[in-house]
């Protein structure tokens, strides 16, 4: 199914997306770059994640690949059929690609990405007719709201970058 923006949406769908928000907060709060990553099945949250590449030292801890290791412990199976995925940004190559290896069945964005963006900004990776799986995509969800948290986090790094070094 090809990705949409604005439509799709499910009644649920807000709900998650606002816990997704709340991880991505988490992240922010701990430095790193505020994405959140929500993994449903069956109205159940099963994996959580956020980012902690930097934390972690760490370049694949993106707040996607996070939750879908925590969800592939959780049920004890790298494949997570049935599932939806709550991210706050539109995911990256690696991600879509961690996502159709796992078989995540439908993928719920918040805003765009439109450096990295593997979904409908750059790349239109769940289209590729190659892949043995297809996911369902919505994006545009609460994206207001999710593009903001990224401005306010770089527009701080930038202040700070150009105060530049504290003194001792």
């Amino acid at each position: 199914m090809s990705a949409m923006t604005g439509k799709g949406y499910q009644p649920q769908d807000r709900l998650w997306m606002l816990e997704a928000i709340g991880l991505a907060e988490q992240a922010g709060a701990a430095g790193e770059v505020p994405v959140g990553a929500l993994l449903v099945r069956d109205g159940a949250v099963i994996g959580r994640g956020w980012n902690c590449s930097i934390g972690k030292c760490d370049p694949t801890a993106h707040a996607e690949i996070v939750a879908l290791r925590d969800a592939a412990q959780f049920v004890s199976n790298y494949r997570l059929p049935d599932t939806t995925l709550y991210v706050t940004i539109e995911p990256c190559t690696m991600c879509v690609g961690a996502m159709i290896h796992a078989r995540i069945a439908r993928l719920v964005y918040g805003a765009p990405e439109p450096r990295a963006g593997a979904v409908t900004s750059q790349l239109q990776l769940t289209e590729q007719k190659h892949f043995n799986h297809r996911i369902e995509v919505v994006g545009g969800l609460l994206a207001e709201q999710c593009s903001a948290m990224l401005s306010h986090f770089f527009r701080e790094r930038r202040m700070q970058s150009s105060r530049g070094p504290k003194p001792e």
